[in-house]
């Protein structure tokens, strides 16, 4: 356990160094960006809204009278904004984004194209972790903004289309006790999200042996791990961050 602690170590340090070498991977950050926001954001757009939808659904009908229907407004934005949004975006993304830079990587390693730009003096870590790294930590936040904005209308149309409740009612339950840090603490969470995913899925690429068989290893285990740490991340983040959400 130690030693693989170590060599994640060791995988740090290396990135670190790449990140001084912006001429390697500033044009490969931006395409990067593109395939992990942009690709991703029909993606993040469907998950967000059938996850508002049936939130605001499932809380109507859980209410019992006398209860305001202005909270179904609230529990789906503090459900949305605090939890679902970003949670969901980083395990969706776990295994569309997360998977493929680990097969892309591990692909290069097994076919020693990594071992070709060492030898053409190309820092690998540079041109091939750095650039995921940066765009998975700018990314995530931008996809979750979006998340949480789809979420909110999804459960606002279908909260006012089928059930009885009001557009006020709604919009009263949205604006209640509302306060900047929510979204902040949100957007927190996604940034965390995508460091965790494009970190741990470049290292189980980048180690990659024993050909295909192996790329399909490193594969399945990198979107393990990477869920797992999603979700414990999400939890530390709650622990340290949750009293700070009372407005």
């Amino acid at each position: 356990m130690f030693a693989r602690i170590g060599e994640r170590g060791y995988f740090l340090r290396d990135i670190g160094r790449g990140i001084k070498d912006p001429k390697t991977y500033a044009s490969e950050t931006v395409r990067q960006m593109r395939n992990i926001g942009v690709d991703s954001l029909p993606l993040a757009a469907i998950v967000a809204a059938f996850i508002g939808a049936v939130t605001a659904f499932q809380t109507r009908y859980q209410l019992f009278g006398g209860v305001q229907l202005s909270v179904v407004g609230l529990i789906s934005r503090q459900s949305i904004i605090l939890e679902l949004g970003p949670l969901l975006t980083g395990l969706v993304l776990t295994g569309r984004v997360g998977g493929r830079m680990t097969a892309e990587i591990g692909t290069m390693r097994v076919t020693e194209q990594i071992d070709a730009l060492e030898t053409l003096a190309y820092d690998p870590l540079a041109f091939l972790v750095v650039p995921r790294l940066l765009a998975a930590t700018i990314m995530l936040p931008v996809l979750t903004v979006l998340a949480d904005a789809v979420g909110v209308y999804m459960g606002f149309f279908v909260a006012t289309t089928f059930t009885d409740i009001t557009r006020q009612d709604f919009i009263e339950g949205v604006r209640l006790a509302f306060g900047t840090f929510q979204v902040v603490y949100s957007l927190m969470k996604a940034t965390f999200f995508g460091i965790a995913i494009a970190f741990v899925c470049t290292y189980e690429g980048y180690i990659t042996s024993a050909g295909a068989e192996g790329v399909g290893r490193s594969t399945a285990r990198a979107v393990v791990i990477t869920s797992v740490a999603i979700l414990v991340l999400d939890a530390v983040t709650a622990f340290l961050f949750a009293p700070f959400l009372q407005s």
